[in-house]
């Protein structure tokens, strides 16, 4: 029932039409003011410096800034999957088990394969295929030389500290 002090013409709910846009609107507006008043915005990094924008109009500074920021590449496939072909070995060192190594490398395999097919974007594509098993070769030769490496200077270290423990002791009977 409608209330008799106010004219009916004060407010009809139904004579204002308000769509999807126009109510996310009105609530995200709402909750930003809310989180004003809060305090939220408060002490944000860059708070009262000025925005780093060109000087001509370009649709796309958000972007190209993301991808600044970022640092992402875009590079045509065959000169990323050159790149990727000079990090594998690394990339690979980095990992443990030869299952791990063979899932890369055939993943590897299948990025080439895949450009091999795509009409080239850029430079031509001369990377080729690994071979799986003299990758997996190549990683546990690796790997070994490495483990040597390692216990070698495990044992240097070893000697040293030995040395220099009977120095310390030479030192010590010297002076009594």
């Amino acid at each position: 029932m409608a209330d008799p002090d106010l004219p009916s013409a004060f407010f009809n709910p139904y004579a204002v039409a308000i769509d999807d846009e126009v109510a996310i609107a009105l609530l995200a507006d709402l909750l930003v003011r809310k989180a004003i008043e809060r305090g939220d915005f408060d002490d944000l990094p860059g708070s009262g410096k000025p925005l780093d924008l060109p000087d001509r109009h370009d649709p796309d500074w958000w972007l190209k800034n993301l991808l600044k920021r970022d640092r992402f590449v875009l590079l045509p496939p065959s000169v990323q999957l050159r790149k990727e072909d000079a990090a594998l070995d690394e990339r690979l060192d980095a990992l443990w088990s030869e299952d791990d190594v063979r899932q890369e490398v055939e993943e590897f395999n299948e990025r080439v394969r895949r450009g091999r097919y795509q009409p080239p974007a850029g430079p031509p594509l001369v990377t080729m295929p690994r071979d799986v098993e003299a990758t997996v070769a190549a990683w546990a030769d690796r790997r070994a030389a490495r483990a040597a490496e390692a216990r070698a200077a495990e044992a240097r270290a070893e000697a040293h500290g030995k040395s220099r423990r009977r120095l310390v002791r030479r030192r010590r009977s010297l002076r009594a």
